[in-house]
């Protein structure tokens, strides 16, 4: 680069810092770099840490060694091989999910992939395809985007993997998961997902990353990772953003997917 271009360079970067301030990823006040929350936000963000269960990604409150299972992953053995989250699903990560998901702050994708990368390292090891749990069509036509498919299209560029959108697909509107009983959910996306035999090829005999924004019982993930399996996928392995911690769930609470 060149003086001039140095130059221009350097009035661009000043521009945008004039007109466009960096904000905080949670309430929108200003801060120092983008991409960061202010100190007001930072301190409600809960990131999830080992020790946790090897399955689920729940955490431990004592460390009990790498490969010890939860309760609930021992009574309930889930279709997908690993679970694992950047945040607890409360405060300033809620804000941020729902604004993603409900105010098309499409920007905060590739922040919040960052921390889902961070959390789900040992899952990108394999070089899986990275598939997003899909809307169905009505519901995407309506929202304009699938807030999923946005962190999966951040997080494949970080960690330069295979991103594959069209995987799979929801062949059946369901109703919306919020305010559903954890039995109900399960009900309400049992065969709702679906591998069309032209794209199987992308997956079989390969690992696939399953990306959602929230992990609340796990019913959509299930069930999308039984679509995969089925299609020839050797193993899902399942990261989000944010995670509902089994106590947590309240289906009067608005609990998303």
């Amino acid at each position: 680069m060149n003086g001039t271009a140095r130059i221009r360079h350097s009035l661009f970067g000043w521009a945008q810092q004039v007109l466009f301030p960096p904000v905080c990823l949670g309430c929108s006040n200003l801060v120092a770099e983008p991409g960061t929350l202010c100190a007001t936000c930072w301190p409600r963000l809960r990131f999830l840490e080992k020790p946790w269960c090897a399955v689920m990604g729940t955490p431990f409150s004592v460390d009990l060694g790498d490969e010890i299972l939860s309760a609930e992953a021992i009574a309930n053995p889930p279709p997908f091989a690993r679970a694992r989250s950047a945040v607890i699903y409360e405060n300033v990560a809620r804000q941020m999910v729902q604004s993603l998901k409900f105010r098309d702050r499409t920007d905060l994708a590739p922040w919040m992939a960052r921390w889902m990368l961070r959390a789900g390292a040992e899952l990108v090891r394999d070089n899986p395809a990275v598939v997003p749990v899909p809307l169905h069509r009505r519901r995407l036509l309506a929202r304009r985007f699938n807030q999923s498919a946005e962190l999966a299209r951040a997080l494949s560029r970080l960690a330069a993997l295979d991103y594959e959108p069209e995987t799979l697909v929801r062949v059946r509107k369901t109703r919306q998961q919020v305010g559903l009983k954890a039995s109900e959910r399960e009900a309400n996306v049992r065969g709702a997902f679906h591998v069309p035999p032209e794209r199987s090829v992308t997956i079989a005999g390969r690992r696939v990353l399953l990306i959602d924004d929230v992990y609340t019982t796990g019913a959509t993930v299930s069930a999308a990772s039984r679509a995969l399996r089925r299609a020839g996928a050797t193993g899902v392995d399942v990261l989000t953003f944010a995670r509902v911690l089994p106590g947590d769930f309240r289906p009067d609470e608005g609990n998303p997917i």
